[in-house]
């Protein structure tokens, strides 16, 4: 869906009804499938014009990329098998609790170790045939995979998620506001997964006292023994405490700080609906779900497309036509968060036009919420380089460092634990020559 979304996007964009997109993967089914169904979205919508090529493994991957203005990656290194179990399944002998492993904590430590390798090809290979394209990376973890990228792979870059978007309707609709409050005024910024909402107003009114007052009545009455639990509530009870609503989801926050995911304390996690293993069980659905979903994607003869919130489509268009959008991107600080490193990914809003991806200074955010990125942000630089100089011991420091490993373990036992997973990943041939 992740391919249909972004090339049916583009297929309904003006400017790009008549490129050329080149398909690669390593995997010749999952080739073929998005082959069949980018094709079937180009006669249906575009009346055949663009030029849609399939481009198969890793010796094929330079001519497929030669050229190219623009450069999309989805990829996932090392599938739900072996790797997504392995990350779950050894951190779970440690007694550590994890919800989906992607953006912060060990999971995503590792799963960022075997996806740099990976990475380091395609930075190499941009770099030979197509210097000037813009990489537009949808892996995560996103802060780590768009930090190597811009400051170790020397390529442009921006790191693309959707939480940004979505996180003010999702708020909104959370506390049955959203018919009352249309039109509104906001910005936001952080990092990735953990940007602060640090305003919303409707016609110059701060909505935040009234947001804040519905979301404490919601929470109180949810964590009530027989309360109606919803998605929002670890969102909630981290702008209670800290006065500003993060835009990542609830199971992705409660992995990224130290409050939610106790082992001491499993009735705090429950009553905050927080879903340990979440990740592995959407894994399994979608896998259950796939052969099913993608004989009927297929099998239609004329396959329909309605343009989703992905940013790949409109930034490609404002770069060729100099038409400028807004946009929530993850880059390189460079000044752009004052009291946060230069060095971070940070994700911020961007105008995008003929001159790239710019973008917008925010100037300091409030001390609380830099100080909660900071949490994650050290874990980041460290896996960085980590992954650049396959430096086992910084790999341990990170894991250290990560504030969900540092409430939960000791550090021998963090150790340990880094030393299994690497046992592990090597044995599966996903993570190697770390000393």
């Amino acid at each position: 869906m992740f391919a249909k979304n972004i090339i049916g996007d583009c297929l309904l964009t003006e400017s790009l009804k008549d490129a050329q997109y080149a398909l690669y993967d390593i995997d010749q089914d999952r080739l073929d499938e998005a082959h069949r169904m980018a094709v079937n979205l180009n006669n249906t919508l575009n009346g055949g014009k663009a030029d849609i090529i399939p481009y198969l493994a890793v010796r094929n991957r330079r001519t497929a990329l030669r050229g190219a203005d623009f450069v999309i990656c989805t990829i996932q290194v090392g599938g739900y098998e072996p790797s997504t179990v392995v990350d779950f399944d050894i951190p779970r002998k440690y007694g550590l609790g994890m919800t989906m492993g992607d953006t912060a904590g060990i999971g995503a430590i590792f799963r960022a170790l075997r996806t740099v390798k990976i990475l380091e090809g395609f930075a190499n290979d941009v770099r030979a045939v197509c210097p000037n394209a813009l990489f537009l990376n949808y892996t995560a973890p996103m802060g780590i995979l768009t930090g190597y990228l811009l400051r170790k792979g020397g390529i442009r870059c921006v790191g693309l998620s959707n939480t940004v978007q979505s996180a003010v309707h999702t708020l909104l609709s959370e506390l049955d506001l959203d018919q009352k409050y249309s039109q509104l005024t906001w910005k936001a910024a952080g990092i990735n997964q953990m940007s602060w909402l640090l305003s919303i107003a409707k016609n110059g009114k701060d909505l935040y006292p009234e947001i804040k007052k519905a979301a404490d009545k919601k929470n109180r009455a949810a964590r009530k023994k027989d309360g109606e639990k919803h998605d929002d509530m670890v969102r909630f009870e981290i702008m209670r405490h800290f006065g500003y609503y993060p835009t990542g989801s609830s199971d992705e926050l409660a992995e990224m700080l130290p409050y939610f995911l106790r082992g001491h304390s499993p009735e705090l996690t429950e009553e905050l609906n927080v879903h340990t293993e979440k990740y592995p069980a959407i894994c399994v659905e979608n896998i259950s779900q796939w052969r099913k979903m993608r004989d009927e994607v297929l099998a239609k003869k004329k396959l329909t497309h309605v343009k989703s919130q992905e940013y790949a489509a409109p930034i490609i268009d404002a770069i060729l036509t100099d038409r400028p959008v807004e946009i929530h991107g993850n880059i390189l600080n460079n000044g752009l968060i004052d009291n946060l490193p230069s060095n971070a990914i940070v994700e911020v809003p961007c105008m995008v036009n003929r001159n790239g991806v710019q973008g917008c200074r925010i100037g300091e955010l409030p001390l609380v919420c830099a100080t909660l990125n900071q949490l994650q942000i050290n874990t980041q630089l460290l896996t960085i380089e980590a992954a650049h100089t396959h430096s086992r011991d910084l790999v341990y420091q990170a894991a250290m460092l990560d504030p969900h490993l540092a409430s939960e373990l000791p550090l021998d036992e963090i150790r340990a634990l880094c030393d299994d997973l690497f046992d592990a990943h090597t044995r599966d041939g996903m993570i190697t020559d770390y000393a």
